[in-house]
């Protein structure tokens, strides 16, 4: 079975002048993106790199990222990337953990790297992409001039040999990281390509930030298998990214709930800039019926729900393209990918049962990095433990009914934040919404909703209970009702709970974890 990086390689081969990634107006070949990933292995070769050793990418989405990206698969180097919207102090933490031997950079975070680089023992060189005079590195576009283009290739072994450590964020501690190995991307892509239905044709519009695992298997990995152009955006504004699409009729949009909640603000002369899209895909976090419904009506396109953990590759589940689609649903199994629901000792449970979504398949993650012991615990043997709490219906379609950790219990009776979510986004003044469990002396715990309302709307707090009293069971009705002008965010836009409960510590007086 070949390297990752034959992905590239043979597509380069069949498409050579076919654009592999659009980016500001500029087109870059399938052909030049090829051999500029052999030039960064090249360079890294130069820098001390070897097969195994670990090579951070801090950049935007861009050609850059995809190049790179390819270049250190090409040296058997294992891919270690950034979150763009980190503090310098936890993008140190993952470096170091990492033992990242080489940090290939963005200009716009040069004072980030200026900043810890001397922390980092294991650190062999920097490569800068722009300019900047914070940092002393290597020059990409020097590189992309003096480097030779002829290929290097080293053997891997697919299904043991490291080729991404995705570093994934828990609710407490330092987040861990999740080592991907070249069997497990290079099944996941395939299996996403082939479900998904992406041919050569597509113009995949990438605006999920390269670094998070959903946009490096849907939006890179999956579209460089089948030759598909990638339009790199970096960063989700809702009328930049409609006229882009119109702009080059883009066909496949990948994006998380929050960006279709963003959507439904576009003014209505803008509706028609979404007409070239065959239909749309959410995952990342849970789709509110009411927002998908929303956009249907006003953009006359599917959104198609799935799922998966970045352990997973991380596709898992999506509801069939053009089959039977169950709008709360995150769908059926990918192809070579099983799934079940679970109790807590790991036995199966029937139809119609809550319990613990676990995952089998090629693209389940080799462990995390440097423990074990959180990777003995988070399977049932074969399977990994998402910590989703699900059914699964009698044609075999899963459902989501929240994570584990974020389920509350009322008086003794177990409270879903989701469900209350699904009623807030009903009332016809809220954008967006989160409900988190605060501790009660009375009840054990009681739902507080956090509330963001839509432009030139309003609404109190009694006017959302009454509303909550109208469609929910009293335990699950919000005690408090907080309004905010915007709900803290993942990069991906993925509703951070974790900082709300921060904030409700720090009002019941608890004192915040020292760093």
């Amino acid at each position: 079975m070949k390297n990752l990086a034959g992905i590239l390689r043979e597509s380069a081969e069949k498409y050579p002048k076919l654009t592999a990634v659009s980016f500001m107006g500029q087109d870059t070949d399938y052909q030049t993106l090829n051999q500029s990933a052999n030039k960064i292995a090249h360079a890294l070769r130069e820098m001390g790199v070897a097969k195994g050793d670990r090579v951070a990418i801090y950049c935007i989405n861009s050609p850059f990222f995809v190049a790179s990206y390819f270049g250190i698969q090409k040296l058997g180097a294992t891919v270690v990337t950034i979150n763009l919207l980190l503090h310098p102090k936890e993008v140190q933490y993952i470096l170091k953990d990492s033992g990242a031997k080489v940090v290939i950079f963005y200009e716009l975070f040069a004072e980030a790297v200026a900043a810890i680089k001397d922390q980092l023992p294991d650190l062999k060189g920097l490569i800068l992409i722009g300019k900047s005079d914070k940092v002393a590195a290597n020059n990409y576009v020097e590189i992309m001039q003096n480097a030779p283009a002829d290929p290097i290739e080293v053997d891997v072994d697919p299904k043991t040999d490291v080729a991404a450590i995705l570093y994934t964020s828990g609710t407490t501690g330092n987040p861990k990281g999740a080592m991907l190995t070249h069997y497990n991307l290079m099944s996941n892509s395939a299996s996403v390509a082939h479900t998904i239905g992406i041919t050569h044709d597509d113009v995949i519009l990438t605006v999920l930030p390269m670094f998070h695992s959903f946009a490096m298997t849907c939006c890179i990995l999956a579209p460089v298998s089948q030759a598909g152009k990638i339009l790199a955006i970096p960063k989700f504004d809702p009328i930049m990214v409609a006229d882009a699409i119109q702009a080059n009729q883009a066909t496949l949009f990948f994006g998380v709930p929050s960006m279709y909640v963003m959507f439904l603000q576009l003014p209505p002369e803008k509706v028609s800039a979404l007409d070239s899209l065959k239909y749309c895909i959410s995952g990342g976090a849970a789709m509110p019926q009411e927002v998908m419904l929303q956009f249907e009506k006003k953009f006359g396109k599917l959104i198609y729900e799935g799922d998966g953990p970045t352990e997973c590759s991380p596709v898992t589940t999506v509801n069939p393209i053009g089959g039977k689609r169950k709008i709360g649903s995150i769908g059926l199994p990918i192809r070579d990918v099983e799934l079940k629901i679970v109790d807590d000792n790991g036995k199966e449970l029937p139809v119609k049962t809550i319990g613990e979504i676990v995952v089998r398949g090629p693209n389940v993650m080799k462990g995390y990095f440097n423990l074990p012991e959180a990777t003995t615990e988070s399977f049932f043997g074969e399977w990994f433990r998402t910590g989703d709490l699900g059914e699964k219906d009698e044609e075999g379609y899963f459902y989501i009914v929240d994570r584990k950790k974020d389920m509350l219990i009322v008086n003794g009776i177990n409270v879903y934040p989701r469900h209350v979510e699904e009623v807030l986004y009903g009332h016809p003044a809220v954008a967006e919404a989160a409900v988190i469990g605060v501790p009660d002396k009375t009840h054990g715990e009681i739902p507080k909703a956090y509330v963001v309302l839509k432009p030139g709307a309003t609404a109190s707090a009694k006017d959302i209970r009454k509303f909550c009293m109208d469609n929910l069971g009293r335990f699950e009705i919000p005690r408090q009702v907080v309004f905010l002008e915007k709900l803290p965010k993942s990069a991906t836009g993925k509703i951070l709970k974790r900082e709300l409960r921060k904030d409700g510590e720090i009002e019941r007086g608890v004192k915040p974890a020292k760093e």
